[in-house]
């Protein structure tokens, strides 16, 4: 049986030319399903979990459709591609929501750093043990969906030198998060945070991956890798997912993947391998060197996936989606977006903004033939 999965999708709004602009206040109350982020430029949805991928690639599509008619009845506003404020705005932070305290908190504390749009994918399992072992394997092997999913090359207008500026500059919180050995583990590391203050509350918990429920630590539900940049691209969103759950099923099948029994590497070591590797796919993505955490050999990030992809497909055959997974092999071959993006900088020397006028109507036709094809037809 297929696990259930759902998105959590982050989108900033704006104009044609590629200027983000904040409409979230006005989202919000307008439409259902959206909630504000603590800066008003970027506004959130989330699909709800489904185990078929073709219903959970309607549910990425169709609020989209609906924002932009919103946003079209505002003006002649869009959705902007890509993971930072590409063109300028980091600067200020537009407060959505000035009476929040812990918005307050948050610019107070990061400023525009988190003025970032990205797409969480939340797996869902049931057991809790099973999910901490889940935790452990996605945690040391998050860079790589990092390394297939940046877009963010851009911050005010500039070449960053980081395929994922995102990620760069993202705050991770607190400074160090184990791999928990157990679901207790787990409970009694948050509770000691929350008492240091080293969380604010359970939201507080910005890493790669996390555990996550309805009522975190102690009831959990699903695992959330939260590395991920936003994937303006549906198929190759879904293309992310697949992977993701083919290599979960692959673990639940076999407990020995779990790294605390499969590596030769201690749990501090495979920490700091896990974070110099995020480093890297942040800087360089599919092109990153990276180091495999069950040796700690050196391996290119698109080689690695390359294997990955290998021992995963027929996991995913078994359970009837590996045409799901096979879009992966375009984005191995012709590059992430942050990769096609500087391509067009470097090559075809096109501007930054240029290069985001292109992406902001190939995000909208893209998303308009699989609504004709898919979703309109599924309605039906």
């Amino acid at each position: 049986m297929l696990l259930s999965k759902g998105c959590e999708v982050e989108l900033y709004t704006g104009s044609p030319d590629g200027e983000i602009i904040g409409f979230s206040n006005h989202i919000v109350q307008a439409l259902a399903g959206f909630v504000r982020e603590p800066d008003s430029r970027n506004v959130e949805y989330t699909t709800a979990p489904f185990r078929c991928y073709n219903r959970l690639l309607c549910a990425l599509v169709r609020p989209r459709q609906t924002l932009r008619q919103y946003l079209l009845g505002q003006g002649n506003y869009t959705l902007i591609p890509g993971s930072t404020l590409s063109l300028g705005g980091s600067q200020q932070f537009h407060r959505s929501d000035p009476h929040n305290p812990y918005h307050s908190y948050i610019e107070q504390t990061y400023h525009t750093q988190v003025v970032t749009a990205s797409v969480h994918i939340n797996i869902g399992i049931a057991d809790p043990e099973q999910l901490m072992r889940a935790y452990r394997l996605i945690r040391v092997e998050a860079p790589l969906y990092l390394a297939l999913s940046a877009s963010s090359p851009f911050l005010d207008g500039q070449v960053t030198g980081a395929h994922s500026t995102r990620w760069s500059t993202f705050p991770q919180t607190p400074a160090y998060v184990p791999l928990f050995e157990s679901h207790p583990h787990f409970v009694r590391w948050t509770e000691e945070q929350l008492i240091q203050g080293t969380m604010q509350n359970v939201r507080h918990l910005w890493v790669s991956v996390r555990p996550n429920g309805d009522r975190r630590p102690y009831d959990l539900n699903r695992l959330e890798l939260r590395i991920c940049d936003l994937i303006s691209d549906p198929i190759a969103l879904l293309a992310i997912v697949a992977l993701l759950e083919a290599r979960i099923l692959q673990l639940l099948a076999d407990k020995t993947l779990d790294p605390l029994q499969k590596s030769t590497l201690t749990p501090a070591e495979l920490l700091d391998l896990t974070r110099a590797n995020e480093v890297q796919a942040a800087q360089h993505s599919l092109e990153a060197q990276l180091h495999n955490w069950q040796t700690g050999e050196g391996i290119n990030a698109q080689d690695w996936l390359q294997h990955l992809y290998a021992e995963v497909f027929p996991v995913a055959k078994q359970h009837g989606f590996s045409c799901f997974l096979t879009p992966l092999q375009q984005i191995l071959t012709q590059g992430n977006e942050a990769q096609r993006w500087l391509r067009q900088f470097h090559q075809q020397q096109l501007t930054p903004q240029s290069i985001l006028q292109q992406a902001i109507v190939r995000m909208q036709v893209q998303e308009q033939d699989l609504q004709t094809r898919i979703c309109q037809e599924m309605a039906a």
